[in-house]
């Protein structure tokens, strides 16, 4: 129960810091509602999780000496997908002042959450830096492997459950006005964070 409680700590520390990731979930509730920002919460629960997965059964080695694949693709994929959500944003709410439609449904919104959350490798060295302090250097047998792994899920879905709940509650009373530049200032950031993680990836 113990190693239960830490890991959805883990969970939520991965998942609290404001990032690309959170500007889409929050943009999303704010722009379609409830349901489509929990449902992108939910695909960077999953995410999360299967990189907890993939760290605590050591894949991290092989990602870090190059058998795994190279970690700058994926990160240049994110950042142009990252890069091209944000100008598009821009572009939309500047011309018609009115927020960007997505036209996708609560599946779209899952999926798209956890591609864009996989396609972000340090995430996995995150979970392996904890769970190799945790661990003291020891390997998990696979009751210790399901029970840190469901952890993180439910750690990281609470976060975005809490988080998407309040931006929801709050979406109502924010004028049309308010939410056009939140929206302009969220896609703006989005567009930087792409810009950057293409960089880094170059």
């Amino acid at each position: 129960m113990l190693l239960f409680l830490k890991s959805m700590g883990f969970g939520v520390a991965v998942a609290a810091p404001v990032g690309p990731m959170s500007l889409i979930c929050m943009r999303r509730t704010l722009d379609q509602g409830w349901k489509q920002g929990i449902a992108t919460g939910a695909g960077i629960a999953l995410s999360d999780a299967t990189y907890a997965l993939l760290a605590a059964l050591g894949l991290s080695r092989l990602l870090a000496s190059g058998m795994g694949g190279d970690p700058r693709l994926l990160r240049l994929g994110a950042g142009l997908i990252l890069a091209g959500i944000g100008a598009l944003g821009c572009l939309q709410r500047s011309s018609r002042g009115q927020p960007a439609a997505e036209n996708a449904g609560l599946a779209a919104a899952f999926w798209s959450g956890f591609a864009l959350t996989l396609a972000n490798p340090p995430t996995l060295f995150v979970f392996a830096a904890i769970f190799a302090a945790f661990a003291h250097g020891a390997s998990f047998d696979d009751g210790t492997i399901a029970e840190t792994v469901c952890g993180v899920f439910i750690g990281s879905l609470i976060w975005w459950l809490g988080l998407t709940t309040v931006i929801a509650r709050l979406r109502h009373s924010i004028s049309p006005g308010t939410r056009r530049r939140i929206g302009l200032v969220s896609s703006a950031c989005l567009l930087a964070f792409g810009l950057f993680t293409i960089a880094s990836a170059l």
